[in-house]
């Protein structure tokens, strides 16, 4: 019989704001039924006056659900937490402790680490240092036959998680995060390792526990970094996820390799570091800030190309982008492309202003090769996808507009994901989102909103039609094409009276200017875009 999986909410910072997030909480109890576990990271406890804490702490309010916290991240808020050991701190809030493992009745295994990273003596109480970490990890890792845990909670990112994944948007993971946390995620193999600090959400893809080929197939790891509680850019800070405890579950299904899965972000080459020391990156140039010398076989550099450098013992060969069958009006290296449109270029995508723009800053972010949707696209590319998507988003922030992204992968032979930008006065997100749930109703057209943290790549297949918006929070709305579907549909949205109320360029045929003045508006956009170019430092 199939064990019944546990409910479990993962919280980022709360930072003081309880009735915030404990009256979502409630709504979604209220909406989706009850939940286990709200497990907080990051800073609980703000800098505000204690007012509302007073009200949770004298028992006037409660918590609508059992609730575990980690520790203090600066002296201010050390005073909350007088028990290094754990303890109550109000009715249904639980400080979990400085370090250490908490096993649930139900098996679940849950290890936590409060603080930030310190090298300092003696240790500030709110900081964790090396020590903390390889005793964390040698005490877990001696268990007969261990597999590794639940879930991990730590306050800081781990350092270098970004390698190999999608984009962690501005956060550099090489500089940011801790990397002995990255050496605890290492040794401690959790399902879920959650973390905060930040003040951004990201779901990186699930990478790999194990090398393929040489070692047993072991489950798959989720990093999931929460935003503050309340945050004005509506970024999530509560996550919703369903676990069935890894002694509870049969091992052909544990080990099962979700389709997205990565290599792992630590993993090291040559010889391996000592426990509780710091993790070399694979990328990384430098040796200076590991606490032992990083020799020519331990490392392998990475350019901004993905080839190795010849210091690499298996020097890959770059993969040639796809060729297309026949004549492609977007493909760089074709001679149809309209050049004088192309307005930044880089390793594997290039941006260019759409012909016939809804404004004059729609663009387009289009692979070099020939691809013909999302779902087509290698690893490498998705990742400047990514990057694209993120410093876009940046761009029009600057000049007050919010992005939407949308691609329509029927009658298209190659990938165009089209951007538009509309002005912060114009609407809100969910005005957008409304405008694109109506019209599709209107139309017939069954529009699903999907998970946050679901991949386009997860829910259509290789071939298969479809058209889906992003909104600048991150939702998507998707809808599959079975039959015939309004080319101009995204465009109609975003042109009707709702939005930008431009309805008479809903079709792009109707907004063509000369060749002049399009080469004009492309000079216009690369000065503008030139500070965010982050082609430049490649």
């Amino acid at each position: 019989m199939a064990e019944k999986p546990l409910r479990l909410l993962a919280c980022g910072d709360v930072e003081g704001k309880f009735d915030v997030l404990f009256n979502r909480v409630r709504a979604i109890q209220k909406k989706s039924g009850n939940f286990d576990l709200l497990l907080c990271v990051g800073n609980f406890f703000g800098s505000a006056p204690d007012a509302e804490w007073e009200e949770y702490k004298t028992g006037i309010k409660k918590a609508p659900i059992q609730t575990y916290v980690l520790g203090a991240n600066n002296q201010e808020t050390v005073k909350y937490f007088q028990d290094a050991d754990g303890c109550e701190l109000a009715e249904n809030i639980t400080y979990l402790g400085r370090k250490g493992v908490f096993t649930g009745s139900s098996g679940l295994q849950i290890v936590y680490l409060s603080g930030t990273e310190s090298s300092n003596e003696p240790v500030p109480s709110y900081s964790f240092s090396p020590k903390d970490v390889s005793s964390l990890r040698t005490m877990l890792c001696a268990i007969p036959q261990f597999k590794g845990v639940d879930i991990l909670l730590t306050s800081p990112w781990p350092k270098y998680v970004g390698n190999f994944g999608n984009s962690s948007g501005e956060v550099d993971t090489k500089k940011c995060g801790s990397a002995l946390v990255s050496s605890l995620a290492t040794g401690l193999k959790p399902r879920y390792h959650f973390a905060a600090l930040e003040k951004t959400y990201y779901e990186r893809l699930p990478y790999r526990n194990h090398i393929v080929l040489q070692e047993n197939a072991q489950h798959a790891t989720r990093f999931i970094a929460l935003a503050n509680v309340g945050n004005p850019e509506k970024k999530k800070y509560l996550y919703a996820f369903s676990i069935v405890p890894m002694k509870l579950m049969d091992a052909a299904e544990l080990v099962k390799q979700p389709p997205d899965v990565t290599e792992n972000p630590y993993r090291k080459s040559g010889k391996e570091a000592s426990v509780g020391r710091q993790i070399p990156a694979p990328e990384e140039e430098s040796a200076c800030q590991f606490f032992f010398d990083l020799n020519e076989r331990q490392g392998r550099k990475r350019s901004s190309t993905g080839r190795e450098s010849k210091s690499s013992p298996h020097p890959k060969q770059p993969r040639k982008p796809p060729q297309p069958p026949g004549p492609c009006w977007f493909c760089l290296a074709s001679p149809e492309v309209e050049k004088h449109l192309v307005v930044n270029i880089g390793t594997h995508c290039y941006l260019a202003l759409a012909k016939g723009g809804l404004s004059d800053d729609h663009v387009l972010i289009l692979p070099i090769g020939h691809y013909q949707s999302v779902v087509d696209l290698s690893a490498e590319v998705v990742e400047e996808v990514e990057k694209y998507k993120a410093t876009l988003r940046r761009f029009f922030k600057s000049q007050g507009k919010r992005c939407i992204l949308f691609e329509r992968n029927y009658k298209s032979h190659h990938l165009q994901l089209q951007v538009i930008p509309v002005p912060l006065s114009r609407c809100a997100t969910d005005d957008i989102k409304d405008a694109f749930i109506t019209q599709a109703q209107e139309q017939q057209i069954e529009l699903l909103e999907i998970p946050e943290h679901s991949d386009i790549k997860q829910i259509a297949q290789p071939g298969a039609a479809y058209f889906y918006v992003e909104l600048d929070t991150g939702e998507k709305l998707f809808h599959r094409i079975k039959k015939n579907f309004p080319l101009q549909f995204g465009r109609e949205v975003l042109a009707s009276e709702a939005i930008l109320n431009i309805p008479d360029k809903s079709d792009w045929r109707q907004c063509q200017t000369s060749k002049e003045e399009e080469a004009a508006l492309a000079r216009r956009f690369r000065k503008d875009f030139e500070p965010f170019d982050f082609t430049a430092d490649e």
